[in-house]
């Protein structure tokens, strides 16, 4: 058998075509070498990398578990290889192969960090933020590690650390837009927190990342004609299964005819629900991969009328698409909870519920009022019907959140906790993505465990599909709604399945989701203004059975009738709100 060094002249041309993106030429050598060389663990390991480049990452394992079983000690090999289980979502295999690599190198750094992450995908968030702990301090200028890591506190509810980690990063890197929007957003789950605060973090994000900006804005040459046919864009990540797209879908379908294009620009990959989005625009933009440059161009040369973003500072934003202004008139609308604080987006669509009279100077936008609520509620095909009050076969009050835990704060489980209590032998049903993490599970019983409240009284669930969390409602005789971040989509569900929910409003935008709703549905009376009062309300209702009976029965029905529901009164209210920002250009020109 010839050397390996006979191959030299092979080995440099296939790492030349390999580093320059001509993988077939450099498959094809590799591949010829492994003739006379079949465990040669260096090319197997190139392979390896060429095929993950060809995204071929079965192949890709192949080639890398056999680079390890001829070299044991192959650290890149095993890096690589949890990579593409990662990748894969094989991630019990991926932890195995991370957790190899850092046994042979325990100071590299990217193992530790994509072992965080992987650990994130399981939901064993405590692992997950020892790893970026280990990475940072490893690379203390790791900026994604930082970022990562302060992604992980959110989850669990540990907001000053969270915020500590944003802080970090932007401390390495200031001109982090998306970054600094994570820090604000946090904002809207601390207990206390005001709009006059929230006015002024926003607004500081502008002026930081927004205003200069505004020397790439440009003249619009759309024509200024006040009944014209509107093109409107919708900017969004998450227009498919999430709340956003759950609340755009009624406008869509029942626009007016004639009187609107709609112009989606989606970064959110393609789901089982994009379709019936995609079906009722006008047009479809894949905008993933799209610079925030490049979109604004598309968007300026598809001559979009009316901007209309759904994200506000949540995550995979495009606010520094609008902070370049391609379009004349921009909108704020349904995917964020207040102010966005940009001088760029001219108005916010609210309801009197949301917004009330009184509180204006505390957003940046002009508020454009809806005369019901701000969004509309199609609930879906496949919902369960209503069953029997469950207290009827229990003979115990059965309380629920399917909230997010990150607002579960210590006030949240400590109103519920005194609700359990005054509620002699009920249950308390927890369920959402990683609320069954150990961290978020540990620190929950924990505070329960202080009240007194025996743990057997909670149930806590992890996410499960939408057609089974709607079923799990037939197990729930009342909901319990967070604060100061109230539930949005969550209450519209809980009500369609025929449960009420209590709520405690507060100042926030964030904090009146859940109010807005309950008023457009006509149960006032399970909207508390107080914690006291929350607590009261919640007890009453576990103690009127005939009440829940009633509410059981009639909910569904009474929904389905409100302004809530009314896609097609909703749609048409909202078309007449954006055409008067339209004519308000108009006029100015």
């Amino acid at each position: 058998m010839r050397d390996i060094l006979t191959h030299e002249q092979d080995l440099i041309l296939a790492v030349e075509y390999q580093t320059t993106g001509h993988n077939v030429q450099a498959k094809t050598i590799y591949l010829s070498i492994l003739l006379s060389h079949p465990d040669h663990p260096f090319v197997l390991h190139q392979l390896g990398l060429v095929a993950h480049q060809m995204k071929d990452h079965g192949e890709a394992i192949g080639f890398f578990l056999r680079a390890v079983a001829v070299k044991p000690d192959y650290t890149q090999a095993h890096y690589n290889l949890a990579c593409e289980f990662k990748i894969l979502k094989r991630f019990d295999e991926a932890v195995a192969s991370y957790q190899r690599t850092l046994v042979l190198d325990p100071d590299y750094v990217n193992a530790h960090f994509n072992l965080g992450n992987v650990m994130v995908a399981m939901g064993q968030l405590g692992e997950a933020l020892g790893c970026f702990e280990s990475a940072c301090v490893k690379d203390p200028g790791f900026v994604k590690a930082h970022y990562n890591h302060g992604k992980a506190l959110h989850i669990l509810g540990r907001f000053d650390e969270s915020a500590a980690s944003y802080s970090r990063v932007l401390a390495i890197n200031p001109g982090l837009a998306e970054v600094h929007s994570d820090l604000i957003f946090t904002e809207h789950y601390r207990p206390g927190v005001t709009l006059r605060k929230l006015k002024e973090i926003h607004v500081a994000w502008d002026k930081q990342h927004g205003v200069p900006l505004k020397v790439e804005w440009q003249d619009h040459d759309n024509l200024p004609e006040l009944e014209k046919r509107l093109r409107i864009g919708l900017v969004s990540a998450d227009l498919g299964r999430h709340p956003v797209g759950y609340f755009a879908v009624n406008f869509l379908e029942h626009r007016p005819v004639g009187k609107t294009e709609i112009i989606c620009y989606s970064d959110k990959e393609p789901d089982d629900f994009t379709d019936r989005l995609k079906t009722s625009s006008d047009e479809w933009v894949d905008t993933r991969g799209l610079s925030d440059v490049d979109l604004s161009q598309h968007i300026r040369s598809d001559r979009i009328d009316i901007l209309i973003d759904l994200s506000g500072h949540t995550g995979n934003n495009r606010l520094l698409v609008f902070a370049r202004k391609p379009a004349p008139v921009q909108v704020t609308w349904a995917g964020y909870m207040g102010t966005t604080g940009l001088s760029a987006i001219d108005y916010l669509i609210a309801d009197y519920w949301q917004i009330p009279e009184g509180t204006e100077q505390y957003y940046s936008e002009e508020l454009v009022y809806l005369p019901d609520g701000n969004i509309s509620y199609a609930p879906p095909d496949y919902a369960p019907n209503v069953g029997a009050l469950p207290f009827e076969k229990n003979g115990f009050v059965t309380f629920a959140s399917f909230s997010n835990p990150a607002k579960c704060n210590e006030y949240v489980l400590g109103a519920w906790a005194k609700i359990l209590k005054a509620v002699p032998n009920s249950r308390l049903i927890l369920k959402y993505q990683n609320m069954d993490s150990m961290g978020i599970h540990d620190r929950i019983e924990d505070q329960f465990d202080a009240y007194g409240i025996e743990r057997s009284r909670l149930i806590i669930e992890g996410r499960s599909p939408n057609f089974n969390l709607l079923s799990r409602y037939n197990d729930v005789d009342i909901a319990l709604d967070t604060f100061p971040f109230s539930g949005g989509l969550t209450t519209c569900e809980a009500l369609w399945m025929g449960v009420p929910v209590v709520t405690k409003m507060g100042e926030t935008f964030a904090s009146r989701h859940a109010f807005s709703h309950l008023m457009n549905v006509g149960v006032p009376e399970l909207v508390a203004n107080d914690l006291p009062n929350y607590i009261t309300t919640a007890v009453e209702l576990a103690n009127n059975i005939p009440r829940l009976t009633k509410l059981r029965v009639e909910l569904r029905c009474q929904m389905a009738k409100s302004a809530l529901c009314d896609g097609t009164k909703f749609a048409t209210v909202l078309t007449s709100a954006l055409r008067k920002t339209w004519h308000q250009w108009c006029l100015l020109q």
